[in-house]
């Protein structure tokens, strides 16, 4: 019995140290393909390639609003590429607003490997490039999808926005990985947290927050915490039946687009009274 435990306990140790050293592996799954928006006959969209300070390059797709529509800043999911999200460029495109979709360090032709300061770090880039571009901060919406909701809400404490849509969010990636790794002790020893109940407090745009109810990746009790959390107007809309990815098929792009929608006509009505404030 001495020997099987200790053997049990070096195989634990082993497997611990392991997803330790390779955590970010166990964390991203980068599609490193590059596709351009033309292969997918996305009409007004264009890559745009940009070049972060430390010397990695990042690509993205970007369709102009027409005037007065806002622009999607769209942060994405741990895995795959932009090709990936094509049909959800073309639906938002279609619908009369902007996006600006980037592609992390490691996905889609991007350089360099992701990291949560990479992240962000790029997502402020990407920020700083619609504004060149001259997009009106309150005409950004940033749109977080699952991991990239840790990076929207982290973009948002610091930018002001027009507003910000949550798609499967989590309180944290330190919880949803000790939800998924109950045995080993992975809260001390991440290094990326993605913290996002600590972000939440210092946003005050209009928040949207979207989530299957049967999703096995990211519980919907996180996305219930995170829409408690947060101080500004919200609003959450769950889908019975619905899971991680495929809340689309059970109504959530009417809703998000009706969200904009009426936030983008709140933002309307205010306007003409800030021009006249001196």
């Amino acid at each position: 019995m001495v020997k099987l435990a200790l053997v049990l306990a070096s195989v634990y140790a082993f497997v611990a140290v392991a997803a330790f050293i390779a955590q970010r592996k166990l964390m991203y799954f980068p599609d490193r393909t590059r596709v351009s928006p033309a292969s997918f006959a996305l009409a007004g969209v264009e890559e745009r390639v940009l070049k972060t300070p430390d010397g990695a390059t990042l690509i993205a797709w970007f369709g102009p609003a027409p005037a007065g529509r806002p622009t999607l800043l769209y942060f994405h999911g741990n895995a795959g590429n932009l090709a990936n999200r094509s049909e959800r460029v073309r639906r938002y495109v279609a619908r009369g607003l902007g996006v600006f979709m980037l592609s992390y360090r490691g996905y889609s032709g991007s350089t360099g490997r992701p990291s949560e300061r990479a992240n962000v770090a790029d997502a402020k880039l990407a920020y700083e490039a619609l504004i060149a571009e001259g997009v009106a901060a309150d005409d950004i919406i940033l749109y977080g999808e699952s991991l990239g909701s840790g990076v929207a809400v982290q973009l948002a404490a610091e930018k002001p926005v027009g507003g910000i849509i949550l798609d499967a969010p989590y309180t944290s990636i330190v919880d949803v990985a000790a939800d998924a790794y109950p045995f080993f002790p992975v809260r001390p020893f991440l290094f990326d947290r993605y913290e996002t109940l600590r972000y939440l407090p210092k946003i005050d745009a209009p928040l949207l927050v979207i989530h299957g109810e049967e999703d096995e990746v990211i519980p919907v009790a996180m996305g219930r915490a995170v829409y408690a959390a947060a101080n500004g107007p919200k609003e959450i809309v769950t889908f019975p039946g619905a899971g991680h990815s495929d809340h689309h098929l059970y109504g959530s792009g009417e809703e998000v687009f009706r969200w904009i929608d009426s936030v983008s006509d709140a933002a309307a009505s205010e306007r003409p009274e800030k021009q006249m404030r001196p």
